[in-house]
């Protein structure tokens, strides 16, 4: 299967997804004007889960891109894939399983943080198999935050720990930083003032175990190329 072969939802055509579409609806282009065919996708502003946010909101639908990562899976020209990530978080389960399919991939994936990754993005930066974070980029780690009517109950304190953890154990298992470590982040009280949890600026993102470099465009594109020579 060929990535391009995709079709549109629009019940009036059946053409392929043309590349400016591809680029403005889906934020994915491909990159095949060097040596190896890149395929770059995009994760910015909010992770719109389950429920549709309201149209003047910049979201990443995640029915969307999980069809697109399987499709690039599959794609036999398709040699690695860039993510670029600039999001404020959003839904935590489809951030997650957003997550889990792109450290499913087996083509070799870079992220590149360009200017926030929060919340539910820290899983979604540190899910590829290497990445950077430019020297202003921001990643926030903070407890789970639900909307709506909650029930004042243990089974829901119960609950929200199982997301956390859940969230905990993907992050630790695909970055540096350690467990107790990224708790001791999500719990910190002396950073915000009206809420909890810790902002990590470029480096620091580094230091702390949950980037691996300090790098732009550049240093991600010689990166995937390394990463799809050496497979």
């Amino acid at each position: 299967m060929n990535l391009s072969d995709l079709k549109n939802n629009d019940e009036e055509t059946d053409a392929p997804v043309s590349k400016e579409t591809s680029v403005r609806e889906y934020g994915q282009a491909l990159l095949d004007k060097n040596k190896h065919k890149v395929q770059l996708i995009t994760i910015i502003g909010e992770i719109e889960g389950h429920e549709q946010l309201p149209g003047q909101r910049k979201a990443t639908k995640y029915e969307h891109l999980l069809p697109l990562l399987a499709a690039m899976e599959d794609d036999t020209d398709i040699e690695g894939i860039l993510i670029l990530n600039n999001t404020i978080g959003g839904d935590v389960s489809c951030g997650l399983a957003l997550a889990e399919m792109i450290a499913s991939l087996s083509k070799p994936t870079v992220s590149l943080v360009i200017g926030d990754s929060h919340s539910i993005g820290v899983p979604l930066a540190v899910a590829a198999d290497y990445s950077f974070i430019v020297p202003t980029g921001t990643m926030i780690i903070h407890p789970v935050r639900m909307n709506g009517m909650i029930i004042g109950a243990q089974q829901t304190y119960d609950y929200f720990q199982l997301i956390e953890e859940r969230i905990l154990n993907f992050i630790s298992s695909h970055s540096g930083a350690k467990k107790k470590r990224i708790r001791e982040m999500m719990m910190n009280t002396g950073m915000m003032t009206k809420d909890l949890g810790t902002l990590l600026v470029g480096e620091e993102a580094v230091r702390e175990g949950l980037i691996n470099e300090v790098g732009g465009l550049k240093e991600s594109m010689e990166k995937l190329y390394e990463l799809i020579e050496k497979r």
